[in-house]
């Protein structure tokens, strides 16, 4: 799937399929090709990837069908142009808690590559864009995705003004972040917390706005999530996925041939 099929599948609200990638191995990409997912979320706010190795590895993903989608560090506009130029399909801004954010990170994505004066009156109304350059824009842009991430009480009290946002394609719950905001940290069957999910899948979607998670601790959960209506799913990483694969294994093995194991 490319940016173009993932904005117009987010928007349809069609489910698509992603996991998170940490590794910047050159092995990787063909473990991921013929895997069955749609996109992969590459995160730069918590994992130390520098910006050649995550230029190579959003060509790679690039090349073998599978969207990059990258989380920059904060919602700036700058780094989100950087991660585009470097190749990425999609931006995902973390910690989103305004509408103007999401409105720089839109002009960042769906205008670029306007800055400047012209960009800032093209966002706030003030100028209408040539009908040339209008087309020119669209077209040039049609490929990027824009995810911002909502993990506070305070993004989910102007969510609606967020979703207003010309050119949002989805919002990305981050649960960790999200529970701690609510006051039941990491207690994701929480009463409040799961109202908190609930309602932001069914504002996004009413929105035309795709919604999603990514969640690593419970399948059973997300498919009461998908099942609500979200259908951007980030599912574990790679680095979780071995994790449980090997330990699993390892101990259906130990158990099997009578061995024991001293940790």
């Amino acid at each position: 799937m490319n940016g173009r099929e993932l904005s117009e599948a987010l928007r349809s609200g069609r489910r698509v399929y992603g996991t998170a990638i940490l590794s910047t191995s050159p092995y990787w990409p063909n473990a991921v090709r013929g895997s069955g997912l749609d996109y992969v979320f590459i995160d730069t706010e918590h994992v130390p990837i520098e910006r050649h190795q995550l230029a190579w590895m959003c060509q790679t993903y690039r090349a073998i069908g599978t969207a990059p989608l990258v989380r920059i560090p904060e919602p700036d506009p700058y780094q989100a142009c950087q991660v585009l130029d470097g190749g990425a399909e999609g931006v995902i801004a973390p910690y989103v808690e305004t509408a103007e954010q999401v409105r720089a990170l839109s002009g960042a994505t769906k205008l670029r590559p306007l800055k400047g004066r012209r960009l800032r009156d093209a966002l706030a109304g003030k100028a209408d864009l040539e009908p040339e350059l209008a087309d020119y824009l669209a077209t040039h842009n049609a490929g990027n995705v824009l995810v911002v991430n909502i993990e506070s009480v305070p993004a989910v009290e102007v969510l609606d003004d967020i979703l207003a946002v010309p050119g949002l394609d989805a919002v990305l719950i981050g649960p960790h972040d999200l529970s701690c905001s609510l006051g039941v940290p990491e207690q994701y069957d929480h009463p409040r917390f799961e109202a908190a999910v609930q309602d932001i899948i069914r504002r996004a979607r009413a929105a035309g706005v795709g919604a999603g998670f990514h969640y690593w601790a419970a399948l059973k959960k997300e498919i009461v999530w998908a099942q609500a209506g979200a259908n951007l799913i980030v599912h574990s990483s790679d680095y979780s996925l071995f994790n449980d694969a090997i330990r699993r294994d390892l101990a259906e093995l130990r158990t099997t041939l009578g061995d024991t194991h001293e940790p």
